[in-house]
């Protein structure tokens, strides 16, 4: 059986593996599902339709799971779902998604969520992003892997930011972030491409040259417009993964409104049914 102290409130109606802990005062909802070797420390919430992976880590105060803060939400039964390995710190909280937006906030695996940080409706994090203490997502961001975050960064609705991207500390993040990138001010702009990142990835040199040759191109030079810059690196006979992807994305932002490619799922995001478990 779970290990739950005897001062925790764990509804018959939950689902706890054998190797999961529960600390004093903690409480966990009907219809939670934890799987095993989790540890949800004292005075943690989990509530709804909220079903986290293997191997999670639970600090006290987070709450996770509850209503959006979305005057649309009519009390549909949304869900919250979180893979395996991530650290979610103190009074951290996620809420659940909305109808109107998928119905689902997704968190991948292995993810360092510190103290504070706020993950909003229908937000999707991917895998081995850092949120340092205090950062706030606003609903449908999406985060691609490897991201990393400075502390009281602030990321607007339907943002997203690219893949092993960084945001400085208290940044006003209005447009997405393209992959590699760094990112940061109030307004924010770019700067340059997140090298000791990229390094403390195990890029090699020769990658990590190919996307400084496209930030040039593609941030740098004033005589061709992004799109322009987009499709001279595309004919060239050294492209790499790295920087197709790069270019991909710049187009999605362009596809969309207002510098956010998610914008576009505004109108199918308001039709679309609350999702049923596969």
């Amino acid at each position: 059986m779970a290990k739950i102290h005897p001062s925790a409130s764990v509804d018959p109606g939950a689902e706890l593996d054998a190797d999961v802990t529960v600390g004093a005062y903690s409480v966990v909802g009907d219809g939670v599902t934890i799987e095993g070797g989790t540890t949800v420390e004292n005075g943690v919430t989990i509530v709804g339709d909220t079903r986290l992976g293997p191997g999670n880590r639970i600090f006290p105060g987070a709450v996770i799971g509850t209503a959006p803060q979305d005057l649309k939400y009519a009390g549909e039964r949304t869900q919250v779902r979180i893979g395996a390995g991530n650290t979610i710190r103190e009074y951290v909280t996620i809420n659940a998604g909305t109808a109107h937006g998928g119905g689902i906030t997704r968190v991948g695996d292995r993810n360092l969520i510190m103290a504070c940080c706020h993950v909003a409706h229908d937000c999707i994090v991917e895998d081995d992003v850092v949120m340092a203490n205090g950062c706030l997502l606003a609903g449908h961001v999406l985060i691609e892997s490897g991201a990393v975050f400075g502390g009281m960064a602030a990321f607007h609705h339907f943002v997203s930011v690219g893949r092993n991207a960084f945001v400085g500390g208290a940044s006003r993040i209005i447009q997405d972030v393209p992959p590699f990138m760094t990112v940061e001010g109030n307004p924010s702009r770019i700067w340059t491409v997140n090298v000791e990142g990229l390094r403390r990835k195990g890029w090699t040199p020769e990658r990590i040259v190919a996307v400084k040759e496209a930030f040039r191109v593609i941030f740098r030079n004033g005589a061709t417009s992004r799109a322009e810059a987009c499709a001279e690196l595309e004919s060239r006979p050294d492209l790499t993964e790295d920087v197709s992807y790069l270019i991909e994305f710049i187009r999605r932002t362009a596809r969309g409104r207002k510098g956010r490619a998610r914008e576009a799922l505004r109108d199918t995001h308001h039709a679309a049914p609350t999702p049923k478990e596969p």
